[in-house]
């Protein structure tokens, strides 16, 4: 195991479980991917990209070959994953495994990631949730998966780690009627105090909803603003407002000890 910085969470400290959300620090990535961009979609350096996913999973004492991460597609599709993908990467928005050996990642800039845990069916997970893949039903999905496995929701742990928070995400009118559209009560999630312009969104609060919505035994967010803590994280909306060509990706990875 390196010795990358990483945030985890209490809940996910369990027996035979390991877990991490890492942060940008400890990679070998210049400029705006300063410096452990995970993401082989940007247009980093394709070498730098591998080599920040080998500290990764080395950090669980894997390969990187055994980091399995999707080709993400803000879907509600979650697939498992039985050997590493070795670079052939499904496109879907959830990863569930039930054996060692592998690590289950999601990649955000300012969506949700969530990893899951059910550690006396030995299944774990991880899913990339932004605001379409939540309100599509993505973290329904891979609970559903993790319970073709022999998972089960009471049982199954939830931790939502750095994503964007409600300070940081304001949003138009009509997002805000989509969501309502959908569910009268998604209103609650909507923030907007005398003088603002525009509502903000709380999608950590929304994913912690459906999560306890499905039945979900104990969930939390890790309390970290990915737009607003510029040290530790990447951030799409930070880069977009700033006019920046691109930006890195976090990981978010959960394996069975």
């Amino acid at each position: 195991m390196t010795a990358l910085p990483v945030l985890t969470s209490p809940l996910l400290d369990l027996p035979g479980v390991r877990h991490a959300f890492f942060t940008r620090q400890g990679g070998v990535s210049e400029g705006i991917y300063d410096s452990l961009n995970v993401g082989r979609g940007s247009a980093d350096d394709a070498g730098h990209v591998i080599e920040n996913r080998r500290r990764a999973a080395a950090w669980f004492g894997l390969p990187e070959t055994a980091l399995n991460t999707c080709y993400q597609v803000h879907s509600a599709i979650a697939v498992e994953a039985r050997e590493p993908w070795c670079g052939v990467r499904p496109e879907a928005d959830g990863v569930v495994a039930a054996r060692r050996g592998l690590a289950c990642g999601a990649l955000a800039a300012d969506c949700a990631p969530i990893l899951f845990a059910d550690p006396q069916a030995g299944v774990v997970a991880a899913a990339h949730a932004g605001w379409k893949g939540a309100i599509g039903g993505v973290a329904e999905a891979t609970l559903a998966m993790m319970a073709k496995l022999g998972a089960r929701p009471a049982r199954t742990v939830a931790v939502v780690g750095p994503c964007i928070g409600p300070a940081s995400y304001q949003v138009g009118p009509e997002f805000r009627d989509r969501f309502v559209a959908d569910e009268a009560e998604n209103a609650r999630f909507f923030l907007q105090e005398a003088g603002e312009d525009q509502p903000r969104f709380d999608l950590p609060a929304f994913v912690l909803h459906r999560l306890r919505r499905a039945g979900v035994g104990a969930c939390e967010w890790i309390g970290r603003d990915t737009c607003a803590e510029e040290d530790l994280f990447f951030s799409n909306r930070r880069a977009f407002k700033r006019g920046e060509p691109d930006f890195g990706r976090l990981l978010s990875a959960i394996a069975l000890d």
